[in-house]
This record gives C-alpha cells, structure tokens and sequence, in this order.
C-alpha cells in the first residue's frame, strides 16, 4: 500500500512492539508527529521538557524493560540535545533508537536553519548513525536500527530523516517475521568451554566478578546455578548490580574505586577471576597491572574488542552469556570452597560499610528505603556521591532493578530515567536518588512528571555542595574547594510544588521514616486516587564523603576509610 515516509515511521514502530516514545517536537519533525497523533491510541507519546530528558527516559526505559526504548526530536539543537543521552546509553550498552528529521534534502550542506549533520556528530557514540535521503529505502532503515540496537552488545542507534523523505510516498510493505531475529555472536568452540570447566575445577580460590553483561543477556538463572556449582564469592559492578542476590551469603559487594573492602581485597587473593560480561573499567580495575596479579583470569563477553583491552586475561571466551554459562554449568562438577568461604566472611566481618548513625545522612535514608521498600523498588540515580551510596546500602536482589549512568557518568540522567523506568513497569515503586547538583541539570523534567502524573518519588539528598567532586578537592587539592560550593537561595520544595509535585522535607533522623512512608504513600495512590510524583528533600552535611575508596591509579587492594585516613594522620 501506499503510504507517506511519516506513517511508515510509525508503522515501522508499531511493528517492533513500541508502545511509549519520549520526544519534543519541532519544524523538521512535524509531519512524523502528525502521524503519531493518528495513532496515539497504540503509542503513548510522552512530551518530556528537554530533548535529553527525552533520551534519558528511553534509557530508562530499556533498562528496566530489556526492550528497545526510542527517543525523537527536530533538527539542529533539538537532535544536538538528545547527544549526551544517546553517549550515556552508548556506554553502557543500552538499546535504543533515536529518530531525528533535518531540513529537506536541497537545503542540506547549506548552513540551512536548525540544520545540523546530527550523523556525523553521533558516530563515535552510536552503533550506527543513519542518515535516510530516500523514502524508498526508510522502512528498512528503521528495522535495521532496531535489530542493530538490541543484537550482540546493545547500543544506541540514530536514524536521521530528511523532511521532504517525511513526506514523500511510496509503497509499503509489512516485515517479513525473520527481520525481528537478532544477530548471534558465537566466536567460542567446544574446547573454550571445556577449558573454562578445567580452570574452574582446579582452582582453589576463585572469584566471580559481575558486570551489566549479565543483564543484557538475561543470564541471572544461569549465574546463580554456577555459584551455586562452584562455591565462589561473588562481587559485582555499578551496571552489575541485581544481576546476583544481594542478600546470598556468596555476596560480598560491589568491586572498585568506591566497593567494599570484602570484594577488593578477597579478589585480590584469588587465584581464578571469572569476569562475566563485564570490561575492566579504570573506575573497577584501578591500577590494570595489580588487578588480581596472583589470578588466572576467564574473561566472558560478546563483544571481542574488550578482550585485554585494559586487563590481559589467561583465558577467553566470546559469545552470549546465558547461552555460554548454560554450557558451562552442564559440564561442571559441584564443588566446595568451604576455607576459602570461610576467609571471605572474616573479610565481610571484619570490614562492614559503616557511616555515622547519631546524624542524617544519605546511606541511613537509603538503608530506611530498603527496609520500607522490602528492597523490591526500582532505583535510578544521578551521578556522584549519592550514587555510591545507593549502590553500597540499598539491597538489589533482582535484574534491572538499579539504573545508573555508569561509563558516561552524567549528571542529570536518573530523573528522566525514572520517568521512562515508571512508563515501562508502572507497578513498580520508582525511586531516583539524586544529589542537588545533580538535580539542577535537569530538574525541569519534574514538569513531566506532574503533566503525565507519573508517579515517581525524587530523593534530593541536599548537602548544597557538588559532593564527589568537594571530596576529590579534600582530599587530594588541599581542601580548595574552587566552584563547588552551592549555598544560595534555592528551596527545591519550592521548585517541586510550583512544577505540580508534592514535596517534603526532611532535616533530621527522627523525622525520616514518616517522611519517606508518606512520599511512598503518595506516589503509591489510594483505590480511590491515583499516586502523585513527590519530591524529598533531605539535608546532610556538606563534608559526607563516600568511603572505602580506592585513590586514581592506585590498586585496589589500597582501598582505605575514614579509620584509615584518621590512622594516617
């Protein structure tokens, strides 16, 4: 049939299962948005406030579905807005699809209005950029983002639109049922997996290390059977988290600059490393030549370009994990580590995450969140110190439930993601943990939240400071805390209530369990009233800091705390 290239793109949509897209329109992208007001009884067109909210809200969107989430916005600063979004969901292999439109074909190359070459400026940060100049070809442009998105390691996907192709005609026809299959990696041979299964069963201390991986694959079943095989302690990255049950014994926390003191010193006595869909990040590994030196190391991922990118392994194995560890896991032989265990516990023992408990602070409202939550919430959070605490006391026991901005680490993401996090699980309790700093960036999109009603809880944890980055300052610039002092006359209450949000305010411990059971009641709802977004403003001290911590390029079995710095000097 025929159609014009603005209902192909919405075809196109609702053909790979899209029910919710996140954008803001403009000139170049008006006829796209003419075609989705036909069908706005299948697809829930959320109007974010700001182009990057929109994109963060299709991140979180994909996080906590495992779909593909899908972003739109207009030529020139519209598309160029949507750019820290789509790098954030590129470093952290997050699937999602943008679509932009630029100015008609004949004015392209012409310094036109609102014209920009948003392909080109996406590239490094996209698996593909796409610019489509013919309407003939559109159809199979969007299908190709779509299975690029979400096959081998996810990523992001930009489809750029001429509007003169919006408009244009041609004939359409529906996809053949093999385009929906996602392409499969599989670069391993019997002999890998047996190879694995022989180091596993010689190893006397092995040490599973857990990233985001785990999740993309939907491979949590199969971890939990090979732990259970193997008898190993279990640490996990930022993008790890929920992909193991923070509540098994086998768990001792997360790895890195800001882990705990159980998992960088037990990885570091270990003499097998199995590392499952993680890459070795600066911010896990530290120092690359000191990380786990007395190890072997089985590194397990789809993408072979991280194979001894930033840390040589003994032995790899590239593919899909679950399908991988179902492999493995058919072969192994169940075994115990019981000293081995036992040595882990003494380091889960002798070094607990500890913070002040006679003060407010960000860890004692978390902790507070994970007992009223009974740990089942979907978290997001910004970027910073507030980040780290969520990670280190709120409990994850289950996949997709933590959302974070982990490679890019940018401020401003969780408060879109919770948006998109909420359209995707709209049962869930969605709570986004931000820090003042953070929230400015894009606390707009609480306008968002109130204009759809999405019923979101926003955990401002206030110490009017930017946080991680006057911790940096303390310790390692002589207390020079140059522009990151932000005491000024902001009231974010204020802010929340004139953006149509409830807001409460929380200044010390006695009044923290009411206020957090009544902002979960209030975005919880009654029979008779849906639950509204709710804003909490929690004030801390501005010289908090996040510990243990592990200093830049050091190894990580120097990870010290407050006791060690007060020991020092």
């Amino acid at each position: 049939m025929k159609m014009n290239g603005s209902d192909i793109i919405v075809q196109c949509l609702l053909e790979q299962g899209v029910d919710t897209v996140f954008g803001y329109p403009g000139g170049a992208i008006l006829n796209v948005y003419d075609a989705l007001y036909k069908q706005q009884d299948k697809i829930f067109h959320v109007l974010t406030s700001h182009e990057q909210g929109a994109a963060h809200a299709a991140d979180g969107y994909a996080r906590a579905s495992g779909k593909v989430g899908v972003c739109l916005a207009t030529s020139g600063p519209g598309a160029t807005n949507l750019v820290t979004g789509i790098a954030t969901a590129y470093m952290d292999s997050i699937p999602i699809v943008a679509i932009t439109c630029n100015v008609t074909l004949p004015l392209l190359g012409k310094d036109s209005f609102q014209e920009v070459d948003i392909a080109g400026i996406t590239m490094p940060v996209t698996k593909h950029s796409y610019i489509v100049k013919d309407v003939s070809i559109l159809a199979d442009t969007i299908r190709k983002a779509f299975k690029i998105a979400r096959s081998g390691r996810p990523g992001p996907v930009l489809v750029d639109v001429t509007k003169d192709v919006t408009a244009a005609t041609c004939n359409f026809e529906p996809a053949a049922e093999n385009c929906f299959e996602t392409e499969r990696i599989a670069r391993y041979t019997d002999a890998d997996i047996d190879k694995v299964v022989t180091m596993i069963g010689k190893a006397k201390r092995p040490f599973l290390y857990v990233g985001g991986g785990v999740i993309a694959s939907g491979a949590s079943a199969e971890l939990k059977d090979l732990v259970s095989l193997v008898d190993a302690p279990v640490c996990d990255t930022l993008m790890g988290k929920g992909a193991f049950d923070g509540h098994d014994r086998h768990y001792t926390g997360m790895i890195g600059m800001h882990g705990t003191k159980a998992s960088n010193l037990g990885i570091s006595r270990a003499d097998l490393v199995i590392a499952l869909g993680a890459r070795f990040s600066d911010r896990v590994a530290g120092n690359p030549r000191k990380f786990a030196s007395g190890a072997k190391i089985i590194h397990i991922d789809i993408d072979e370009a991280e194979i001894n990118k930033n840390v040589k392994v003994s032995h790899a194995v590239v593919g899909d994990l679950k399908e991988i560890l179902q492999k493995i896991n058919s072969k192994l032989t169940r075994t115990s580590h019981e000293l081995w265990m036992s040595e882990i516990r003494d380091l889960k023992l002798r070094y607990p995450l500890q913070y002040d408990k006679t003060v407010l602070t960000c860890p004692m409202v978390i902790e507070k969140l994970d007992e009223l939550t009974k740990g089942k919430a979907l978290i997001t959070t910004d970027v910073g110190q507030h980040q780290m605490w969520a990670a280190q006391y709120y409990t994850y026991s289950e996949p997709r439930t933590f959302l974070s901005s982990g490679g890019l680490g940018t401020m401003g993401y969780g408060l879109g993601a919770s948006l998109g996090a909420k359209c995707a699980c709209p049962d869930k309790t969605v709570i986004n943990i931000a820090g003042d700093g953070c929230f400015r960036m894009n606390m707009n999109e609480l306008a968002t939240a109130s204009r759809y009603n999405i019923p979101i809880i926003e955990v401002v944890v206030n110490n009017h400071v930017l946080g991680m980055v006057r911790q940096w300052q303390d310790l390692y610039y002589g207390k020079r805390y140059s522009q990151t002092v932000l005491t000024d006359k902001v009231d974010y209450c204020k802010v929340a209530e004139g953006l149509g949000c409830a807001a409460i305010r929380i200044t010390k411990p006695e009044e923290m369990e009411k206020a957090l059971k009544k902002a979960l009641a209030i975005a919880a709802g009654t029979d008779k009233e849906p639950g509204h977004p709710v804003l909490v403003d929690v004030l801390i001290d501005e010289d908090d800091k996040v510990f243990p911590m592990v200093s830049p390029g050091a190894s990580i079995e120097e990870a010290f705390d407050a006791a060690d710095l007060a020991e020092r000097s």
